[in-house]
């Protein structure tokens, strides 16, 4: 009678205790973590040449990149740069505008700064605005991927990977 009893508490109990000690496991990189196609405001995925077609060198603006955060393409002197900066300041979650008057980014909460670059400059934020990388899949579109290697503005380790 214990075994049946046993038996008939282990099971559900398993049952449910599997996908909660699943949800502490952190998910791979092969199926979150590869490229997706930049969006714009529309959702339609951006092609680099019409991006640069309309955005001249210098230029700032958003797409939806990965996990739908607002991200900036930067366009450089001879195209897209290799990298896009996440919009999500690092103190309360706002999205920090581009002020191309000041080439910087500028917080409108608290007053958090960052370089043309998204390297924090000025407080409160704790952190430089997260990196991603921009290329281009086979179609000519915009792909964003996660930056997982050292961040080029200091040199450390990323903190949002």
């Amino acid at each position: 009678m214990n075994a049946l009893l046993l038996g008939a508490v282990a099971l559900p109990a398993a049952g449910m205790l599997g996908p909660f000690a699943a949800s502490f496991v952190p998910r791979s990189s092969s199926g979150f973590g590869g490229p997706q196609p930049a969006l714009d405001a529309q959702g339609t995925p951006v092609t680099a040449s019409a991006w640069l077609a309309d955005h001249k060198p210098g230029d700032r603006s958003l797409v939806q990149g990965l996990k739908g955060d607002p991200t900036y393409l930067v366009v450089g002197e001879m195209g897209l740069e290799s990298y896009g900066v996440n919009s999500v300041c690092t103190h309360l979650g706002c999205v920090v505008p581009w002020n191309a008057a000041e080439n910087k980014f500028m917080c409108p909460c608290h007053g958090s700064q960052y370089d043309a670059q998204g390297k924090k400059t000025r407080g409160p934020a704790p952190l430089s605005l997260a990196l991603v990388h921009v290329g281009t899949d086979e179609d000519g579109g915009v792909a964003l991927s996660p930056w997982r290697e050292t961040d080029f503005r200091d040199g450390q380790e990323p903190w949002w990977a």
